[in-house]
């Protein structure tokens, strides 16, 4: 049977790579975004290569109309979610004195709040039939002191542990994918073109790998997925480091 996913934040970045991904996987796809515009130009594309069933849902998850309508799709029982993709974000500047308080509090409510909402709107059927997938995108800032966006993700993924150790034996798995830099258009969206954050190119990754890892995971029930060996030992080691070197390690980048 034919599986529906629905991933937010789809018109950019790692969600666009998702929709990609499943849609080669014989997913149903829920593309949500903002940009319907740039949403359009995917459902052409994944159309191209054989792709059926796109649904587009214009929605900006800033707003509490926006979040109405994602739950209201969600929750619909004669159309039943089967993965939920947690991948809409954007990202601030470090300097969080000079930021302004209300972009950091709108922030925070999409890196958590929004999946936290989603996730309890989805819940119940998963639960019901027994069986569903939830990824939030997290970051591999998440063990690292690196102002409210490291906060924000380290919330997401002890949150997705948690869930994942409570639902898993009732058929719904909850992973919480931690990155590191990759090449997508959110550093772009940043005003940093490609190459400009002062990071080495060792520590780039390609989007289609860190979604084909991150899949791998979900598929093995895996409450935290760490692409790629080189992130997962500085994910692993970043624990243990003093907080004062880690942080003077981590202003590197935006």
């Amino acid at each position: 049977m034919t599986s529906t996913s629905l991933i937010t934040g789809a018109s950019s970045g790692l969600g666009t790579e998702y929709a990609r991904q499943l849609a080669r996987r014989g997913d149903h796809l829920v593309l949500v975004a903002r940009d319907t515009a740039r949403l359009t130009e995917l459902v052409s594309e994944l159309t191209q290569e054989g792709a059926e069933d796109v649904e587009v849902l214009g929605a900006d998850l800033s707003t509490a109309e926006g979040i109405d309508a994602v739950t209201g799709r969600l929750t619909d029982e004669a159309r039943p979610i089967g993965t939920l993709v947690n991948s809409a974000g954007f990202g601030l500047s470090l300097a969080f004195e000079k930021n302004d308080i209300e972009d950091e509090v709108r922030h925070l409510r999409l890196h958590d709040e929004v999946p936290m909402r989603l996730m309890h709107a989805v819940l119940p059927s998963m639960l019901a039939r027994g069986s569903g997938e939830i990824i939030n995108i997290a970051s591999a800032a998440a063990v690292m002191p690196r102002s409210t966006y490291a906060a924000c993700k380290a919330w997401l993924v002890m949150f997705s542990r948690w869930a994942n150790g409570r639902y898993r034996a009732r058929g719904v798995t909850v992973t919480a994918v931690c990155p590191g830099y990759t090449h997508t258009d959110f550093h772009a969206r940043l005003g940093l073109p490609k190459g400009e954050e002062g990071i080495p190119g060792w520590l780039w990754l390609e989007a289609p790998r860190v979604v084909e890892e991150s899949l791998r995971d979900v598929r093995r029930g895996r409450a935290v997925s760490v692409p790629s060996r080189r992130y997962r030992a500085i994910y692993t080691a970043a624990r243990f480091v003093p907080s004062g070197l880690m942080a003077r390690a981590a202003e590197r980048g935006r």
